[in-house]
């Protein structure tokens, strides 16, 4: 049987840094004006952070909005990777 969930391995997220260096970069040029994320470290033991900044901060309902469409890309993303499908 398959493990419910795998941890990534311990190596340099390419794919997180280059995220975040777009999301940077966006803010920078006044385009990104707000932010909510969930952040996941490896050390000294696997933990994760959530938090809000910007636009997002004041405004909760907007980021509770697309925490939701968020939630739902990511239920579509395991429900599609389940060996049961109904």
């Amino acid at each position: 049987m398959k493990p419910p969930f795998v941890l990534t391995d311990d190596t340099i997220s390419h794919s997180t840094v280059e995220a975040l260096q777009d999301l940077l970069n966006d803010a920078k040029m006044g385009k990104l004006i707000g932010i909510a994320f969930a952040a996941m470290y490896k050390k000294p033991r696997r933990s994760y952070v959530t938090n809000t900044a910007g636009e997002l901060h004041r405004n909760a309902t907007f980021a509770v909005g697309m925490l939701l469409v968020l939630v739902a890309k990511l239920l579509r993303q395991i429900i599609s990777k389940s060996p049961i499908n109904d």
